[in-house]
């Protein structure tokens, strides 16, 4: 198999597992905290936090190598606008995701420990403000990768 296609497909991979697992995840998650049912938080909080383990940190530095390894091997400047806006959407999300991580760890163990639904009501509010912008931005990248033959003749500075 060609070398470029391997990783083209690596990239594609791991793309659809870090949208379709972060998606599942956040509704599963959301449902079960709308839910009011405390045993069904805490065992579908310390499930979606084994999973980003499992499936999303491996899928993010998958996403980071591929795609760097794509962007040189076709040539595109670093210095492109397409790059830039890529490059600065993925630490956006990258910004988003830490401190989802956190909360779901710290929502996790609060629900171990005995927590009611409005002890982690402030946390899971930020949860939701910090995972909108975060998929809102996947969706953007996505079309950049559609789009990049048009981006890659801008060049910034």
């Amino acid at each position: 198999m060609n070398l470029y296609l391997a990783i083209k497909l690596l990239h594609i991979l791991s793309a659809t597992i870090l949208f379709g697992t972060g998606l599942g995840t956040a509704f599963f998650m959301y449902q079960a905290y709308r839910s009011g049912n405390i045993e069904a938080m805490r065992v579908t909080t310390s499930h979606v936090v084994m999973a980003d383990w499992i499936f999303t940190t491996p899928a993010i530095v998958v996403q980071l190598l591929t795609g760097l390894w794509l962007t040189l091997h076709l040539g595109i400047s670093v210095a492109s606008a397409w790059f830039m806006i890529v490059i600065g959407l993925f630490a956006l999300i990258g910004a988003c995701w830490l401190p989802v991580v956190w909360i779901q760890i710290k929502v996790r163990n609060m629900l171990r420990d005995s927590a009611t639904v409005s002890d982690i009501r402030k946390l899971m509010t930020a949860w939701v403000l910090l995972g909108l912008p975060a998929f809102l931005s996947v969706i953007v990248l996505f079309a950049l990768m559609v789009y990049k033959p048009w981006m890659n003749r801008l060049i910034i500075g």
